[in-house]
């Protein structure tokens, strides 16, 4: 019994710890691979591992799914260089974005939060498409997308990662890990970027990135017992991000607050403190309960332009958790309790919009698993919010293998968030648009809260060509929204309306994966993605703006075999995007028009790694090596401070051309 005990314990810490003693004569190796499809997890995750991310440069979170058939990444704007997501054709606010199954990117951080974690800070990332775990709360929508970690047991003693590329990033990496005893290790991760100079690719007067700088640091403690049967960790994070953009000629010092030249600052600090204990009841393996705490402020001081936009959020979110069996391990449960507390200092140039939200809510959720063929998990939740009300959220997952090697899931769930409509739209505010906000009756900026339903299914299926491993598989995803925060681009180009749906709004996405070893070593991974996503709009039903209908990925990779610790790895990835509806701006005279949809147009990265030994690698890449270019990125360049400006309408690269080098270094 104390044996499985100890295992329980480890699983839940996701670390592997073996006996030196026990294994001396024994080198057990597996292949790892770079995204890992379950075949016996009940909900549709696949999980990102290190080595996938190592394919791209992968300097923040925002930039770690270049490689993922799950995920689309696009610019948000043509100006701040952000990556944005999108995952069944909903943006990142429709995605429960965690941290180690603690809520991060949400509320204040929503524009930028993703380029705060750095890609070398992460262990794995876990993506669950459809509606998530009513364990992690009720926000959910089109799926969570979680990130674990590195571990400071785990973890090796020092790590250096230097980064340089021609668009003047530079970035410095560094892990320190040290073991204070059997049972405690601290980590501390310090990361630093640069842009340092002016870059503007398009001739149009603007620059294609910003320059900026951030410091982040992360000390993390662990503790591990495993007679006792208690983990935990402890978290200290602090950043300091800041980024000028704007034409070439701006001076923050001369013209912030003049018409002299249009310019940007974006200036955010945050500081963050989390604890998780976990603890396995004796004799019980089966039995645990764990506490989750996270407090966070992020203070975010910006303008664009004329444009003032101002937020402070300061957040407290507690989880508490127990896990049990009923009867035998076949049927368990989880249940708890969890609260969130959001104070909003808002103000955007003289409307203050502060306000505070709060939140308590209890979860109980089921699984079943036969241990063959069949899993279940039904899961509920209700909570009680100053603004949204009382309500309740039912949610269900279910798996089938029909035979060996093959997968059927459905799920089905709801969603209810408040819709933070400037953090989340940003980057309209480096545009001549007014913000209108139509309705008044609401909670949330004088709107309702946004609800949907998610429900889909999928099939994935194993099987051999000419002897080599092959899988393929398809997901059909419906997002239903009985209430959406309309952001309304449609009407006019010198307008951004926000109302309550007035009719319908739905979004539809159908995947078609194939993956193959053509040889060994050498693996092709396939995706094409079909989009049909429609909002009723005061002028009629259009397609989602800037989201391409038709999306294929794929992705070319292979290593030699080890010889000596040495290693060549080539990685080579071709995103196709078609046509995207395109905000209206016939109003604009022609020169600052922009056709109703977009041309189609293909992106090509390429990665080589060279790994000398087991301590040292160097890797040199490049990113739209095509160099395809939006033909006109912002409108009314020539004015920045007239009516037709507008710099919010990104559908493809801005920048051109990226080349990258860097080194790897360890010690072990």
């Amino acid at each position: 019994m104390q044996k499985i005990r100890m295992l329980f314990v480890l699983i839940l810490l996701s670390v592997s710890v073996f006996s030196q003693e026990d294994l001396e004569e024994v080198k057990i190796t597996k292949k790892q691979k770079g995204i890992k499809k379950s075949y016996t997890l009940t909900a549709n995750t696949s999980v990102i591992t290190s080595k996938e991310l190592l394919k791209a440069a992968c300097c923040n979170l925002a930039e770690s799914f270049e490689t993922n058939p799950s995920i689309d990444v696009n610019f948000s704007d043509a100006l701040t260089g952000t990556k944005q997501i999108k995952m069944l054709g909903l943006t990142s606010p429709y995605l429960m974005i965690t941290e180690e199954n603690i809520p991060s990117v949400r509320g204040a951080s929503q524009a930028y939060g993703l380029s705060f974690t750095p890609g070398t800070w992460i262990e794995s990332v876990q993506i669950t498409k459809g509606a998530g775990s009513v364990i992690n709360g009720y926000e959910s929508i089109s799926g969570q997308i979680n990130t674990e970690l590195l571990k400071p047991l785990n973890d090796i003693p020092f790590f250096l990662n230097f980064y340089g590329s021609t668009d003047s990033r530079f970035e410095l990496n560094t892990h320190f890990n040290k073991k204070l005893s059997d049972k405690w290790a601290t980590s501390l991760f310090v990361h630093g970027n640069a842009r340092v100079a002016k870059n503007d690719m398009n001739d149009d007067g603007f620059l294609d990135n910003p320059l900026g700088k951030q410091i982040n640091i992360l000390n993390r403690y662990q503790y591990y017992n495993a007679e006792s049967g208690l983990v935990s960790f402890i978290n200290f994070r602090y950043m300091n991000d800041k980024k000028q953009t704007g034409q070439v000629d701006f001076d923050k010092d001369r013209d912030r607050g003049t018409t002299n030249f249009w310019g940007s600052e974006i200036n955010t600090e945050r500081f963050e403190v989390s604890a998780k204990v976990g603890y396995v009841f004796p004799d019980m393996p089966y039995q645990s309960i764990g506490f989750q705490n996270a407090f966070n402020s992020h203070n975010q001081d910006s303008y664009f332009g004329l444009n003032l936009y101002d937020i402070k959020q300061n957040s407290y979110y507690s989880n508490l958790i127990f896990n049990s069996i009923i009867n035998n391990t076949m049927h368990k449960f989880s249940t708890g309790l969890n609260f969130t507390y959001d104070e909003y200092q808002e103000f955007v140039n003289v409307n203050d919009y502060s306000r505070i939200d709060n939140s308590v809510g209890a979860f109980f959720e089921y699984t079943y698993d036969n241990t063959d063929n069949f899993s279940l998990i039904l899961g509920g939740r209700v909570d009680n919010h100053n603004r949204l009300g009382f309500f309740v959220t039912p949610r269900l997952h279910m798996r089938y293998n029909p035979w060996k090697d093959a997968v059927i899931r459905f799920s089905a769930g709801r969603g209810k968030r408040s819709a933070n409509i400037f953090a989340e739209n940003q980057q309209l505010f480096a545009s001549s648009r007014t913000f209108e906000i139509l309705d008044a009756n609401g909670k949330i900026y004088g709107l309702n809260p946004e609800i949907a339903w998610n429900y889909g299914w999928s099939f994935s299926q194993k099987f051999k060509i000419f002897g080599k491993n092959a899988d393929a598989g398809f997901d059909f995803y419906r997002t239903d929204f009985q209430n959406q925060a309309v952001v309304d681009l449609m009407q006019s180009p010198q307008q951004v309306s926000f109302y309550n749906l007035r009719g319908n709004s739905f979004a539809n996405s159908l995947q078609l994966e194939f993956n193959y070893e053509v040889l060994h070593n050498f693996n092709l991974r396939t995706a094409y993605k079909y989009y049909d996503i429609q909002t009723d709009y005061l002028t009629g039903t259009f397609q989602r703006p800037l989201q391409a209908k038709h999306r294929f990925l794929g992705n070319l990779e292979y290593e030699t075999n080890l010889n000596d610790d040495k290693q060549w790895k080539f990685d080579f990835t071709y995103n196709w995007s078609g046509k995207q509806q395109l905000p209206y701006t016939a109003y604009n005279p022609e020169a600052d028009q922009f056709p109703d949809f977009s041309p189609s147009y293909a992106v090509m990265n390429a990665q080589v790694t060279r790994v000398f030994s087991s301590v040292f690698e160097v890797y040199v890449g490049g990113e739209n090596i095509g160099n395809y270019k939006q033909e006109k990125a912002i409108l009314g360049a020539n004015d920045p401070f007239g009516s037709n400006f507008d710099a919010s309408i990104a559908y493809a690269p801005i920048f051109g051309q990226m080349y990258y080098a860097g080194l790897r270094f360890k010690i072990k």
